[in-house]
């Protein structure tokens, strides 16, 4: 394909401008120095960890093979692969934990290539198809005796070594398969993978139940608690298990920051590591404030630069790429964490052209080569985007075909929204040099072993499902890991773009912070538990018994012990005069502020206060405190006062207005009163109110009322009222106003508040006793002994302290008491009582019919699915409208504005919501902690329409202009019910239904087909 490799420059060393030539020259020479040097001090930690009463054997495997070794490699090995490798020889488990392109999976060939040579059986588990798919081409054309199993493949599966996800290899213990009882070796690729919230414990039950004789290879990414993870797995397998973990990187990194509407680069971490602080705040200095004559916002969101509907104007993104193809900087991978935002920023590339003629030949006779296994409908599909952007559909309107073009000029995209055939031809393009410039979401950064020279981020803030938060070290670690080839690129750059004020400590913490621990995930499921009961060796006490989860939670035992000796030591240290007697006079405290708050939560709910929310209302504040661990113990607290500006109700936009009482409503009271204002490290602004007298502004400060009752800080409301001048906007208005407030407050100390019972005309019986209460306690302060003693504030600070220890302690013994129990004991004992409730065991734990059903249900939920199977609803519905049904369980995106689908097929949706209904309903009466409403929106019918027309023959391109979404997202969605579809063909096989075991054949034959299964490229 011709030499793609360029010359390398050295970087520049300061913000803006690069190095003269033999000042390169210099620096090359100094870089290959310290390239040499690293290598040499190159080290990596090596421990072991040996379950309690090994004792170590002297016998190596690699003895008994004259000590040659099972693999030998062309290069010099790292100290890590080195000791790794030993570990294999001696046959005994390794975890490697290493930075990406590290070179991990050198250690996961020799396990193979011993394996092979021993003639043994060796398994090999990724965390997701795709890569499966790429180690099982890298595999094969080193050892042919590989085969590869997916779920939605299966090539040679009595292969020696056998490539698969992790939920087969799981799902083949629980089965009992031969293959279990013949391996030798199980290599967990990606196991920080465990960490995820959703599939983590796959690869928990996957280590617990593996053969007793195995040995295994765990290959991740750098984690700092490697050393528990080793000791968990030599204490479940009683076999030592090795721990080499390095922090060194081939390619040493340099981090630089790209200020938002700025020119140039400015280094803040050079490849020692150092954190260049000057250089943070000189780049900091150079963001253009949007909106400062530089019209950079739409509808109040930077685009990266791009004025919308001005094509012609250079974005940042294109500035930045026009820098880096200039430097010589590329390839680059610049990852967004939008799929949308994605393509939106490679079409701003349009102009650019990034490849000679050579290169667009090999890009255009790869791409053609893979296109050939489409129809001539696919070719034709439209990768149309016009709801995503309508300002913009001129750019992002795309057909496969035109797909070309951009791919021509060295661009591409890669997100999982991308049709998996393109996604792949992309993958190969850029593993050979032809793609310059790479836009990616964070997926990319996972597994695939395809390096940059330079990583750039987008964005260093993501939104997490919840909320916008700046990227963790641990997501940072994983993506930057991508920049740096080696044995190509001296060093790798990332490049931050920013576009928010950032905190120096922010930076350090993304830029030079640890890696995300390993912590379980671990979580109990229906199908676990049936399958569990199930197989012979089943118990799901034991599972959790020897679970990582539980692991972790008896490791804090010591540590909990320590904490809690430490505050005994601090709490018995603490010595009171007259204890007792104070402690009767602090309960007694304690016991009026909590009658002073019932009063208040009375007089101050909407039914009696809102008749009195007018304008120019003298209103009771507590002031906002500034040390909460102080607290206060006299009888009044620190207030000051306001005035009522505004009053208004909150309306929903489902609120009926006539029909909804007054005090059932939420409101806004908008209060006029003094405070300081401050920022805060993000810089948000924070008000605290502080007293009349006090420095600060005179501002209206919002005041949430709900139907339940007002905030706390809201102390009285006055009798008196102020008069209202037509415009509080000016300052001196409103500092003219609090005068007049200060000036009241003079004349009536007391603030002539509201008396609850005239005024208010409160009559209530809980109301009249809790004043009762409060003057009987009055009067014991008054009388008690201690109430004149000297320092009697001091003294109840002391005692509160010393409470708030006890209090600590307690909860430690309580964390402590919890933790030596098993862990989820009660929700496991609750969701045995739902399995036999519904019938899916008997009360002696003995698998029924619709336990076995849902044993073999792993790709979707278990109990509402096997509930329609056992209601004759999947039985009495046509294929088509079946496949359609069961789309809502394997759809989980979540889209705006979705198109309801057709009647029919909307009533089907109404019958799967009510027997979700049902099911959540029987998981909380047996006490089983869920949300009912939560569940059923769990299920979706977005796609209903679009599967209904695939399982009824339409071409994909048809489908795809009936729904919004992209399409990677509906052909993973199609696939995802393939193979729920082939778990429901063994499911009705396993208890003898073999009209629906031929429907669900036959809805398996109807939408397996086409594009939405083309073969990937990798086979």
């Amino acid at each position: 394909m011709g030499s793609l490799k360029r010359k390398l420059i050295g970087e520049p060393s300061s913000s803006e401008t690069a190095l003269s030539p033999p000042q390169k020259q210099q620096h090359r020479e100094d870089d290959q120095q310290q390239q040499q040097q690293q290598q040499e001090q190159v080290t990596c930690l090596h421990d072991v960890s040996y379950p309690q009463g090994y004792v170590p054997s002297n016998a190596s495997e690699a003895a008994l093979h004259d000590n040659k070794p099972a693999k030998e490699y062309p290069f010099a090995l790292d100290p890590f692969q080195s000791e790794a490798i030993k570990c294999l020889d001696n046959g005994e488990s390794v975890m490697v934990s290493a930075h990406t392109s590290a070179g991990k999976t050198v250690v996961a060939l020799y396990a193979i290539a011993m394996s092979l040579r021993n003639k043994q059986r060796v398994i090999y588990t990724s965390p997701i198809k795709a890569l499966s798919n790429q180690k099982y081409r890298e595999f094969k054309e080193e050892f042919s005796d590989v085969g590869l199993m997916t779920g939605d493949v299966t090539i040679d599966p009595n292969a020696s070594c056998l490539v698969m996800t992790t939920e087969i290899w799981r799902s083949m213990q629980y089965k009992g398969s031969e293959v279990t009882r013949e391996v030798a070796w199980v290599i967990f690729d990606e196991v920080h993978y465990m960490r995820d919230r959703e599939r983590g414990v796959v690869w928990e039950e996957s280590i617990v139940m593996a053969p007793k004789n195995s040995r295994f290879v765990f290959l991740s990414a750098t984690v700092p608690n490697a050393k528990e993870f080793a000791d968990w797995v030599a204490k479940v397998h009683k076999q030592p298990c090795h721990i080499v973990y390095t922090d060194y990187r081939p390619t040493p990194l340099q981090h630089y920051i790209f200020p938002a509407g700025g020119h140039g680069l400015y280094l803040v971490v050079d490849e020692k590591g150092k954190f260049r602080e000057d250089s943070f705040h000189k780049a900091l200095n150079a963001l253009v404030p949007p909106g400062e004559g530089d019209k950079k916002r739409e509808n109040g969101k930077r685009q990266k630069g791009l004025v919308a509907g001005k094509v012609g104007e250079e974005s940042d993104i294109f500035k930045m790429v026009k820098m880096i193809i200039q430097r010589q900087y590329d390839p680059v991978i610049i990852f967004s964490f939008s799929k949308r935002e994605c393509e939106f920023l490679a079409m701003q590339m349009a102009k650019m052209d990034l490849t000679v003629d050579d290169e667009k030949v090999n890009i255009e006779s790869i791409f053609w080569s893979a296109m050939d296994m489409l129809s001539d409908d696919d070719k034709k599909l439209p990768q149309a985007r016009y709801h995503l952007f309508p300002k913009a559909c001129m750019l992002v309107c795309v057909i496969v075909s035109n797909m070309l073009p951009l791919l021509k000029r060295g661009i591409g995209v890669h997100h999982s929204g991308l049709l998996p055939i393109l996604k792949e031809v992309i993958e190969i393009l850029f593993q050979e040099g032809l793609l310059k410039c790479l836009f990616a979401t964070e997926t990319f950064s996972i597994g695939l072993n395809m390096p940059a020279k330079t990583v750039v981020f987008t964005n260093v803030r993501k939104f997490d499902g919840d909320k916008f938060r700046w990227i963790s070290s641990g997501e940072y670690i994983q993506m930057s890991g991508r920049a740096g080839r080696r044995g190509i690129d001296e060093r790798g750059i990332c490049i931050l773009m920013v576009d928010d004020k950032m905190e120096p400590s922010t930076a350090k913490m993304m830029l030079k912070g640890n890696a995300d621990s390993l912590n379980s995930a671990f979580h109990l499921s229906y199908n676990m538990l049936l399958n569990q009961i199930r197989s012979e060796d089943g118990n799901p006490e034991n599972l959790l018994r020897n679970s990582f989860y539980q692991f972790q939670a008896d490791r804090h035992i010591p540590d909990l012990e320590k904490q809690a000796k430490v505050l005994e030591e601090e709490r018995d240290s603490m010595i009171i005069e007259e204890e007792d007697s104070l402690k009767n006079y602090y309960n007694l405290l304690q016991q009026y502020k909590s009658l002073k708050k019932d009063i208040r939560d009375i007089v101050f709910s909407p039914k009696y206060c809102l008749p009195f929310l007018q304008p120019g209302r003298f209103v009771c504040i507590e002031c906002t405190r500034t040390d909460e661990k102080s607290p206060s113990f006299s009888t009044e607290d620190q207030v000051t006062w306001g005035v009522v500006i505004e009053f208004e109700r909150v309306k929903t936009v489902n609120e009926d207005d006539e029909s909804r009482k007054p005090e059932d409503s939420n409101y806004t009271m908008n209060v006029l009163t003094r405070c300081v204002v401050s920022k805060d490290g993000v810089g948000k602004k924070t008000f605290k109110i502080v007293s009349l007298k006090g420095p600060g502004e005179p501002l209206v400060v919002s005041v949430p009322i709900s139907k339940a009752r007002f905030p706390d800080n809201i102390i009285s409301l006055s009798s008196a009222r102020l008069p209202m001048p037509k415009d509080i906007l000016p300052v001196q208005t409103r500092e003219n106003m609090l005068k007049s407030t200060s000036e009241f407050l003079t004349r009536n100390s007391s603030g002539l508040p509201l008396d609850p019972e005239t005024n208010m005309g409160i009559r209530s019986g809980s109301y009249q006793k809790a004043v009762r209460r409060i003057e009987a306690l009055e009067s014991l302060f008054d009388k008690h002994e201690i109430a004149k003693s000297p320092l009697i504030e001091q003294k109840l600070k002391v005692l509160h302290m010393k409470q708030e220890l006890s209090a600590k302690i307690k909860s430690i013994k309580r964390q402590m008491r919890s933790s030596t129990e098993l862990a989820f004991k009660d929700e496991l004992k609750a969701r045995k009582r739902v399995l036999r409730r519904l019938g899916y065991v008997t009360s002696d734990y003995v698998v029924e019919l619709k336990g076995k059903v849902a044993c073999e249900i792993s790709s979707a939920e278990e109990l509402t699915l096997t509930e329609l199977m056992f209601n004759g609803v999947l039985k009495d519905l046509k294929v088509e409208e079946m496949v359609s049904l069961l789309s809502c369980f394997v759809w989980q995106e979540k889209l705006k504005d979705a198109a309801k689908p057709r009647e029919e097929l909307e009533l089907l949706f109404t019958q799967l919501q009510d027997t979700a209904r049902r099911v959540a309903k029987a998981q909380l009466e047996a006490k089983v902690q869920i949300d009912v409403e939560s569940f059923m929106n769990s299920f979706r019918p977005d796609i209903m329409e679009a599967v209904y027309a695939w399982a009824k023959g339409s071409k994909f391109y048809e489908i795809m202009e009936i729904t919004q979404v992209f399409e990677g997202s509906l052909i993973r969605a199609i696939r995802r019910l393939e193979e729920v579809l082939q778990q429901l063909i063994l499911a009705a096989k396993s208890i003898g239904e073999t009209e629906l075991e031929s429907k669900f054949e036959d809805a398996v034959s109807k939408i397996k087909r086409d594009i939405v299964f083309a073969a990937s490229l990798y086979l």
